[in-house]
């Protein structure tokens, strides 16, 4: 039975992107995380680019409702697509998410994104929140998730700015590895 491509048209994609995903040999499943992927905002170019990214892997597409919810807490297109280029959609995809909606920006999400695929240290989304929270700096909280403090530093962070630290002095104390 061929793939029913009827719902990618009901959902708005072009019939050129659905011509690509037919190429791309598309099944019944995918379809219908490509249509949550597109009710979630994304282009059509991001869908076409999500599903020929998850072939590659030898992989069904199956993020739809992540994608979504990724784009529903403000993250740029862009930066969703790298964190699918990074495997990191998936089981990671709900503190991606929290780490959004606390207001961090997608380039710390990405930074953090990076080091998690690398398997090196990094900070929580819960911690990273929490330092946001007590009155960090965006470039502070930035330099600290490149600079790989562990999750284990985090109470004694929190600590020294209860203390009154300035960000300045937290980044002296953790000068990177």
């Amino acid at each position: 039975m061929p793939t029913n491509t009827i719902p990618l048209d009901q959902s708005g994609l072009s019939f050129s992107a659905i011509q690509s995903l037919k190429s791309l040999n598309i099944n019944d499943a995918e379809v219908a995380e490509i249509v949550k992927a597109k009710q979630g905002g994304l282009s059509d170019d991001g869908c076409v680019a999500l599903v020929r990214l998850a072939h590659s892997r030898n992989e069904k597409f199956h993020t739809g409702d992540d994608v979504a919810q990724l784009l529903g807490a403000g993250m740029a297109e862009s930066t969703v697509i790298e964190l699918a280029k990074l495997n990191q959609i998936g089981l990671w995809t709900g503190e991606a998410q929290a780490m959004r909606l606390a207001g961090l920006s997608d380039e710390i999400i990405l930074e953090a994104a990076h080091r998690r695929a690398a398997g090196e240290p990094v900070l929580s989304g819960a911690s990273l929140a929490n330092f946001k929270n007590a009155g960090m700096r965006e470039g502070t909280l930035l330099q600290l998730v490149r600079r790989g403090v562990p999750d284990g530093e985090a109470p004694e962070i929190i600590k020294l700015r209860r203390r009154g630290w300035s960000d300045a002095q937290i980044l002296r104390r953790y000068p990177g590895r």
